[in-house]
């Protein structure tokens, strides 16, 4: 074919906005101090939940649990706000973030070991958490009393159904559910693997197509994401509130004795969460050699958001501004890694739910066998791997998850109470693995282009936008 009808690698003419451009919508959460205001809030809900509950005798036991909903109706508001924008933001930036690649080469390394080294790390989240869990027996602490209160609740329905464990012949029936036939379907009911496999797929479409086609549509999603990014900045002042409501709610039903029972369980998963991040800071020491304070400064307002609003997504712009201008992570990388860690790349969500399962496991006096905790090695992988990156969800997954091995799901309203404080740490080390990670394959996956240069090319792709008003720019590739 003669070179006047060949046509140009698109991937290489077109350019989106990148997403840390909508970090303006949080900068100001951090400057507020968000945080601060959220630990103040957990601590007057603890203190209102003292007061106000059945065992300091001011209000009756029916009474008590009335006001606890009430107080927790900005909670519940704050939680379905950030459940809603989710899907729509992991999916437009997905898109757009493969967009943003180099050339079709360095996209498929790019995701090829991202995936690979997101597997090996979230296996060993679960390794650490399971060995934890084994070691101190958290579930040896709970008092029977506080078991069976629990059981008899009609907080958590119990749903004892047995789970048949799939056989080799199902297994590839199983596989192709993953491609999602019904994309709307899985991106109304928020199933994370199929909508980021479809996001995959038109992400690699678009790219190849000619600029003139995808433009339009990458335009859209940046519409999406600058919508996405305002709610979550509503949402946000709710945030204080919020926590102050659920924590408030959870103290009037535990009361003082069963949070007290439940310390040695927070203690473990806080201690797997330190061991995660200790594996993360060796990791940077490796690749890097960079002193780990120094990178754990230079990430620090990324985690304190992460901490208060539970969600990593919700903090992808502030991540990806901080991997390039405060890491010095390739914008090709980070712009990919990003969005797609934020949705497959939960290892202290797979910690907290491989501890939680023990747990729960002794708590029932139920001995796990060798082959159990290899199946809910499995199931937990493919969990994190599918959960969406909102509070509260893991929770849910870990229904699944117990139901499995046979452990009552009733056990929830036991840990339910105390799962705030670990909600939000365990999202900060999620956040932290994701940063781990850009620079993971920074290292890793060689370019054409320098990182000065590529930097260079951002700077002038951002300079051409503003003086075209544009949040998508085509330019001809020589």
């Amino acid at each position: 074919m003669s070179s006047r009808y060949k046509i140009p690698d698109p991937i290489t003419l077109i350019h989106p906005r990148s997403l840390k451009n909508l970090n303006y919508h949080l900068h100001e959460l951090v400057k507020s101090r968000l945080w601060l205001k959220i630990l103040i809030g957990m601590m007057l809900g603890i203190i209102t939940g003292l007061v106000l509950g059945p065992s300091s005798g001011i209000l009756g036991k029916e009474m008590s649990y009335t006001i606890g909903e009430w107080l927790a109706l900005p909670g519940y508001i704050f939680l379905a706000l950030l459940q809603m924008i989710v899907v729509p933001l992991v999916f437009a930036s997905i898109i757009r973030g493969i967009a943003s690649g180099e050339d079709m080469e360095q996209l498929k390394k790019i995701g090829l070991r991202t995936v690979a080294y997101f597997l090996v790390t979230t296996a060993l989240a679960i390794l650490i958490g399971l060995t934890l869990a084994l070691t101190i027996n958290p579930g040896t602490y709970i008092s029977s009393e506080l078991v069976q209160d629990t059981i008899m609740s009609d907080t958590i329905p119990v749903t004892n159904s047995d789970v048949a464990t799939p056989g080799v012949s199902e297994l590839p029936g199983m596989i192709t559910t993953i491609v999602p036939t019904n994309p709307l379907g899985s991106l109304a009911t928020g199933e994370m693997l199929q909508v980021v496999l479809f996001s995959v797929i038109i992400g690699v479409a678009l790219v190849s197509m000619a600029p003139a086609q995808s433009k339009p549509l990458l335009e859209l999603l940046g519409s999406l994401q600058e919508v996405s990014m305002t709610v979550v900045r509503w949402s946000m002042l709710l945030a204080p509130i919020a926590v102050f409501g659920l924590i408030s709610k959870f103290t009037l039903n535990l009361g003082l004795d069963a949070l007290m029972g439940m310390l040695v369980y927070v203690g473990t998963v806080l201690l797997g969460l330190l061991l995660m991040l200790v594996f993360y800071m060796l990791v940077i020491l490796a690749v890097t050699g960079k002193n780990p304070i120094n990178f754990l400064r230079e990430i620090r307002d990324v985690l304190l958001l992460a901490f208060s609003t539970s969600s990593s997504a919700a903090v992808m712009p502030l991540s990806i501004k901080t991997a390039e201008e405060n890491i010095g992570v390739r914008p090709s990388i980070s712009q990919f890694v990003i969005p797609l860690g934020a949705t497959i790349n939960m290892n202290g969500t797979a910690l907290y739910q491989s501890i939680a399962t023990v747990f729960l496991a002794q708590v029932f006096g139920i001995e796990l066998s060798f082959i159990q905790l290899l199946i809910i090695m499995i199931t937990v992988v493919g969990a994190s791997i599918g959960t969406p990156s909102t509070p509260g969800v893991g929770i849910v997954i870990l229904a699944m998850i117990l139901a499995t091995v046979g452990i009552p799901t009733a056990g929830i309203a036991l840990i339910i109470g105390v799962d705030r404080i670990l909600d939000m740490s365990r999202t900060a080390v999620n956040v932290t693995g994701d940063l781990v990670t850009c620079v993971v394959m920074d290292k890793w996956v060689r370019s054409k282009k320098t990182a000065k240069e590529e930097f260079i090319e951002v700077a002038k792709h951002e300079a051409q936008r503003r003086a075209l008003d544009e949040d998508v720019i085509v330019t001809i590739h020589e």
